[in-house]
């Protein structure tokens, strides 16, 4: 039986990522995978992004979350919910962080800086970084999760690649956005 130090898989991320990863079986073969899909995902990233983005404007209670300034966005925003369009550049600021995101888990290696990434995810959406006026409750990042995770499983079936391939494709992006979930939901553990 393997020693698990459980006060460090709280204190320290590399830890926590390393045991998570561990715990689900993500490989070597599976990160060579996520990379090799590169290719084949960038040309539907920018409709990947569409659509998350056309779920989250479904929602008052998603979409009022694009309302406050976000972090690093410097444009207008607007005043009420109903000012709130698609084509607003706060909307275009967080599409194209969406867009950086997604190239960076297919493009990016699986090391300190990239778990140090994926953790900020997580930490961006609580009151813990970025703008403390914007808290997106967990409930909501487990629903857009599950959304994702829905969207890049539709996308690898529409490929036109082998079936094992395929299989071994959509298990990969589960165990890896697995671990994505865990790096969210830990900072909403104190909160």
């Amino acid at each position: 039986m393997k020693e698990i130090n459980e006060e460090k898989l709280e204190s320290d991320i590399q830890y926590r990522f390393g045991y998570v990863t561990e715990f689900i079986g993500i490989t070597p073969e599976d990160i060579e995978l996520i990379h090799v899909a590169k290719d084949l995902l960038a040309p539907v990233v920018p409709a990947l992004v569409d659509a998350v983005y056309d779920k989250l404007n479904t929602y008052n209670c998603t979409w009022r979350h694009f309302i406050p300034r976000q972090h690093g966005y410097d444009g207008d925003i607007p005043e009420k919910l109903e000012d709130l369009k698609m084509d607003h550049p706060q909307i275009a600021f967080r599409k194209k962080h969406l867009t950086n995101y997604l190239v960076k888990l297919v493009s990016d290696p699986y090391d300190e800086k990239m778990v140090m990434y994926l953790d900020m995810v997580g930490k961006i959406h609580t009151k813990k970084a970025g703008n403390m006026d914007i808290y997106v409750p967990l409930v909501q990042m487990n629903a857009l999760m599950g959304f994702v995770a829905d969207a890049v499983n539709a996308t690898i079936i529409g490929f036109d690649i082998d079936v094992d391939l395929k299989f071994k494709a959509i298990r990969a992006f589960g165990k890896l956005l697995w671990i994505q979930n865990d790096l969210i939901t830990r900072h909403y553990e104190s909160q």
